[in-house]
């Protein structure tokens, strides 16, 4: 951005820190109407190419990938995200077998009897990090 028109300048900021929030998983159904609308008048009111071009990608994905932002805004996951992030991992050195990270898994992608080593499931897992957060011993390792 050139600086010289504020939709250009102030509007890509916001729609950036819109994208981030819902990438992050901490997006709203609210966020992806203003994203819509932003786009929109910031493609109709930038006094350049450039500016008037520079939302076209986000109004795109909006429209051919919907399915995608609402599962970040409405399931708090997204299987396309999570797919290429490895999964938490368990070590068995110190896992107590308490299963506190079983009774926490919204997917229940964990498995292992009281008092013996538990395992996940990588099919079932979503990466949402209960586990990692619930586990008092450290034995789970977070996905990076």
């Amino acid at each position: 951005s050139c600086g010289k028109c504020v939709p250009c300048r102030e509007g890509t900021k916001r729609m950036l820190e819109i994208l981030d929030r819902i990438i992050d998983n901490k997006g709203t159904l609210e966020d992806l109407d203003l994203l819509e609308e932003l786009a929109d008048t910031i493609s109709k009111t930038a006094l350049c190419g450039l500016g008037q071009s520079a939302c076209k990608p986000v109004q795109s994905t909006l429209k051919y990938f919907r399915d995608e932002y609402l599962a970040h805004v409405v399931d708090h996951h997204c299987p396309i995200c999570n797919k290429e992030k490895p999964h938490p991992t368990i070590d068995p050195e110190k896992c107590k077998g308490c299963g506190k990270c079983r009774k926490n898994c919204p997917m229940e992608a964990i498995t292992g009897a009281a008092k013996q080593v538990h395992v996940i499931d990588p099919e079932k897992c979503i990466n949402c990090g209960a586990c990692v957060t619930n586990c008092p011993f450290g034995a789970i390792t977070a996905s990076k």
